[in-house]
C-alpha cells in the first residue's frame, strides 16, 4: 500500500507526457484537419479535390472523363467513375480546360486502337466509391474497384507524385492518354519518348479556353520498363517514340517483389528539359513529400487562427482558406523561363510568374486577400500582368497558360494593381503598371470605343452594355487614384470624371442601371429587372437589373444620393433581398444561384451588395444580410458553395466577411464592417504582428453589434484601413441579438 501513491504518480506523469505530445502533434496539424477538399466538388461549386500546394504549378486529380459544366474541374462528386490522373485543373471556374497528361493504372493488357468518343468507351476506366476516397491538403487516395489498386497522389511546387499499391500477383501497368480531353480541350499534337527503363517524357499541344497550350512532361517509374505498347493516332507502332494528334502508351512493369509503384512528374511550358529541372531530386520520396505538403499547407492556412466552439465552422472556414490559396498557379520554370501566347520564352527575373487569373472574379475579394496573406504573391501577380503586357500593349483579362481568354467584362487586373500601390506592396514597376493601365483604359478594343464616344456604352450597340459600361467606370476610378499618387493630376481629373459613367444608365423612375441608346434619351424596352438571358442579347453580364444595378463601389455616397435619399435606398435595396426569386426568360444564366430574394451570391457581381447599407445610416442591416447569407450559403458537404468556386473568390467572401469586415471597395485600401462570426479571429501579418478581432457574446442569435474599441479606444464607424490592421492590435465587438441603431452611424 505504500507504493500506491508512487503508482498513482507515475500513471499521472505518463499521462500527463501522452497528453502534452498529443497536444503537440494536435497543434501541428490543427488546421489542414479542419480542411475538406470535396466542399465544393458538388453542386456548381466546380472544385477538384486532389494534390496540390499554395499556388502550385501542379493539381494532380482524378479526372471522372465527363464533358459538361459541372465538370469543369475534371470531377463531380456525384460520380463514381474514374478515368484517370492529370496534373493541370481549374478550382471552381465556369468553363472547362486543362486535365493534361492522363496517368491511369490498370492490372491487364488493354486494347487501346479503339476511337473513343465518351467515357464509356475507355478500356482503362473504373468505378470507385467515395468511401473509398480521402483528400487532405496536399494528397489524395481513392481505391480503383475494377482493377482492385489503390492509388495515393501527391505534390511539391512543381513534381506530382504518385503511388500505385496493386493487388498482389497482378499485372503492373500504367497507361498514359495524352490524346485525353474534356470540355473545351482537345489535343492538337502530342508525342511520346521512352528515354530509358526508368523514364518517359513526351508534350502535349492542345486547344481550346486556352487557344495555344503548350505541356511537356517527363515522368520516372520505380521500376524498370519491362514491356510498352505505342500508339499514336490509335495505330500500334514500334519503337520507343510516338507522335501524333492523340498519343497513348501503355507500360508494364515487373513485380521486383513488391506491389508498390511510384512515379514521379513534372511538367513544364517550355520544353522537357526544363521539365527534367523542374523535377524533384531522388531525395524527395512519395512519403516525404505527402508530409512537407502537410506541412507547407498548415502553415499557409496558420495565416489566420479562428476561435469558435462550433467545429463546422471551423471546417467551412479552412477549406475556404485553402480553397483560396490553390490559384493562382505557379507558371515560371525554376529558371525563371515561360511560354507566352505568341511562343516566345520568357525569363521572370526575381519572381514567380503566375497563371489562371480569374479576374473577374477575383479583384473582389481574392486579390485584396492575398495583400493581406501572402504580399509577395501579390507583387508576382503585377509583375506577371506586366509581363503580359510588354507582349500584348494590354493588360490581361482573364489568362490561362498564358493565353487571353477575353472572358468576362471589364479590365479587372487594373484594380488588382492600384491595391497593391497603394496598399505600399513593393516589387514591381509603378510608372510602367500606371502606363499599362492608362494605355489599356484608351484603347478600343472591347467596347471601349463606344464608352469613350458617348460616355457610355449604348445597347444596341454592344451586349452586357450595362454591365461592361459599370465595370469600366470603376476600373477608370482605380486609374483615377493611381495617377492621384503619382502626381498625375490632369490624368486624375480625367479617369475621376469618366469613372461617372454609371450616372448617364441609372433610371430614376424605376431604380435601375438600364440600357440605354446611342441616342442618349431612349432605354432599352420592354424592361423586366428580373429577366435574364445568357451572355447574349442582353444588357447584364451572367445576371439581371436586380443583381447588377449597384456596381458602384467608387461612390456609394452618389448612389444613394440618384435614389434620392438614404430611406429610398436601403427600402429598395431592402427589397434585393426580400423580392421573389422568380427569374424570367427562356436563357436564364446558370451562374444565378444562391438566391436570397434578386440577391445572387453564387456569382460575384452581388458580393459586395449587403455591406451598402452601411453608407446608408443603416449599418444594422449589413449586419443581419452577411450573418443571414454566412448562415444559408455555405456548409460542409459537397454542395456547400452556393455557386462556382472561381479560383478563391466564393471562399475569400467568407474569409473576410466571418471575420468581421470585406474589401466593398476592392481598391480603396478600407473594409466595410459587417458582423464576425467567430468569438476571436488573429491574422497573422508579415514581420511578426497580429490583427485580433474578437466578438464578445457573439452566437447564432447575437450577431448585432452593440459597441466596438479598437486597440480599447472607442470605435464607431463601419470601415477600418488595410494600414489600421497592419499596425497589429485588437478590434473587439460586443455583440447582441438587437440591433443597436446608434453605432456606426455618421452624425
Amino acid at each position: 500500500m505504500k507504493n500506491f501513491p508512487l503508482m498513482v504518480l507515475f500513471v499521472i506523469l505518463t499521462a500527463s507526457c501522452k497528453i502534452n505530445v498529443n497536444k503537440n502533434n494536435y497543434q501541428k496539424t490543427l488546421f489542414v484537419n479542419h480542411v475538406d477538399p470535396f466542399i465544393g466538388t458538388g453542386g456548381h461549386g466546380h472544385t477538384y479535390p486532389g494534390a496540390t500546394v499554395p499556388f502550385g504549378m501542379l493539381q494532380v486529380s482524378p479526372d471522372n472523363g465527363i464533358s459538361s459544366w459541372d465538370w469543369c474541374s475534371g470531377y463531380h462528386h456525384s460520380d463514381s467513375i474514374v478515368a484517370g490522373f492529370s496534373h493541370l485543373h481549374l478550382s471552381g471556374t465556369g468553363i472547362g480546360d486543362l486535365a493534361d497528361i492522363l496517368f491511369m493504372p490498370t492490372n491487364k493488357k488493354l486494347d487501346l486502337t479503339t476511337k473513343t468518343t465518351s467515357r464509356d468507351q475507355l478500356t482503362y476506366k473504373s468505378k470507385y466509391s467515395h468511401v473509398n476516397e480521402k483528400a487532405t491538403p496536399g494528397s489524395y487516395q481513392v481505391f480503383l474497384e475494377d482493377p482492385k489498386i489503390n492509388v495515393e497522389l501527391t505534390s511539391s511546387q512543381r513534381t506530382a507524385f504518385h503511388k500505385y499499391t496493386f493487388t498482389k500477383n497482378d499485372k503492373q501497368s500504367v497507361v498514359i492518354d495524352l490524346g485525353f480531353a474534356i470540355n473545351w480541350d482537345k489535343a492538337v499534337k502530342t508525342g511520346l519518348t521512352i528515354e530509358d527503363q526508368y523514364t518517359i517524357s513526351g508534350y502535349r499541344f492542345s486547344t481550346g479556353w486556352a487557344k495555344n497550350q503548350k505541356v511537356f512532361f517527363v515522368a520516372k517509374f520505380s521500376k524498370p520498363i519491362s514491356e510498352s505498347v505505342l500508339l499514336p493516332n490509335k495505330q500500334v507502332i514500334t519503337g520507343n517514340k510516338a507522335e501524333g494528334e492523340n498519343t497513348v502508351a501503355q507500360l508494364f512493369f515487373e513485380a521486383n517483389n513488391t506491389n508498390e509503384l511510384f512515379i514521379k512528374v513534372a511538367l513544364s511550358s517550355v520544353s522537357v528539359a526544363n521539365a527534367k529541372d523542374n523535377l524533384d531530386d531522388e531525395k524527395s520520396t512519395f512519403d516525404s513529400t505527402k508530409s512537407a505538403a502537410s506541412t507547407i499547407w498548415n502553415t499557409a492556412l496558420s495565416k489566420i487562427e479562428v476561435e469558435t466552439p462550433i467545429d463546422s465552422l471551423k471546417t467551412i472556414f479552412y477549406t475556404a482558406m485553402f480553397h483560396a490559396l490553390v490559384a493562382p498557379v505557379a507558371y515560371s520554370d525554376k529558371n525563371g523561363q515561360f511560354r507566352k501566347e505568341d511562343d516566345q520564352i520568357a525569363t521572370t527575373i526575381d519572381y514567380t510568374a503566375y497563371s489562371t487569373l480569374s479576374l473577374w472574379d477575383t479583384f473582389r475579394a481574392e486579390n485584396p486577400l492575398l495583400t493581406l496573406l501572402a504580399p509577395d504573391k501579390t507583387s508576382d501577380i503585377v509583375n506577371s500582368m506586366l509581363s503580359y503586357y510588354d507582349t500584348k500593349r494590354i493588360l490581361p483579362v482573364w489568362t490561362l497558360y498564358a493565353n487571353e481568354t477575353n472572358t468576362m467584362t471589364g479590365y479587372h487586373s487594373i484594380p488588382v494593381i492600384v491595391d497593391a500601390y497603394l496598399k505600399g506592396i513593393k516589387g514591381f514597376d509603378a510608372e510602367k503598371a500606371y502606363q499599362a493601365m492608362k494605355t489599356t483604359m484608351m484603347q478600343d478594343e472591347r467596347g471601349l470605343n463606344f464608352y469613350k464616344k458617348f460616355g457610355y456604352i449604348p445597347y444596341n450597340l454592344l451586349d452586357e452594355s450595362v454591365t461592361i459600361t459599370l465595370e469600366y467606370a470603376y476600373d477608370d476610378w482605380c486609374v483615377a487614384q493611381m495617377a492621384k499618387a503619382l502626381g498625375k493630376n490632369d490624368d486624375y481629373q480625367f479617369f475621376l470624371k469618366r469613372s461617372q459613367a454609371y450616372q448617364y444608365l441609372f433610371d430614376p423612375k424605376t431604380g435601375f442601371m438600364r440600357g440605354k441608346s446611342e441616342d442618349g434619351k431612349s432605354w432599352n424596352e420592354p424592361f423586366d429587372p428580373k429577366h435574364s438571358n445568357h451572355r447574349e442579347h442582353t444588357d447584364y453580364t451572367e445576371g439581371n437589373a436586380w443583381q447588377h444595378s449597384w456596381f458602384v463601389p467608387q461612390n456609394v455616397d452618389n448612389l444613394i444620393t440618384l435614389h434620392g435619399s438614404n430611406e429610398n435606398f436601403t427600402k429598395r435595396l431592402e427589397q434585393l433581398f426580400t423580392e421573389s426569386s422568380e427569374i424570367t426568360g427562356n436563357n436564364v444564366s446558370a451562374d444565378i444561384s444562391g438566391l436570397i430574394g434578386q440577391y445572387a451570391h453564387g456569382n460575384e457581381p452581388s458580393h459586395h451588395i449587403a455591406y451598402m447599407f452601411n453608407h446608408a445610416n443603416q449599418p444594422w442591416r449589413t449586419q443581419y444580410w452577411v450573418r443571414h447569407i454566412l448562415d444559408t450559403q455555405y456548409n460542409t458537404t459537397p454542395n456547400g458553395l452556393s455557386g462556382n468556386e472561381d479560383c478563391g473568390q466564393m471562399s475569400a467572401w467568407y474569409i473576410f466577411s466571418s471575420m468581421g469586415f470585406y474589401p466593398m471597395n476592392p481598391a480603396s485600401g478600407e473594409y466595410e464592417i459587417g458582423s464576425p462570426i467567430f468569438k476571436k479571429a488573429k491574422i497573422n501579418l508579415e514581420g511578426g504582428k497580429s490583427f485580433v478581432i474578437e466578438a464578445e457574446n457573439v452566437s447564432d442569435k447575437n450577431f448585432y453589434i452593440q459597441s466596438a474599441t479598437l486597440n480599447g479606444a472607442e470605435f464607431n464607424q463601419t470601415t477600418i484601413t488595410h494600414q489600421q490592421i497592419l499596425k497589429g492590435g485588437t478590434l473587439h465587438f460586443i455583440m447582441g441579438p438587437q440591433p443597436n441603431k446608434n453605432w456606426g452611424i455618421k452624425k
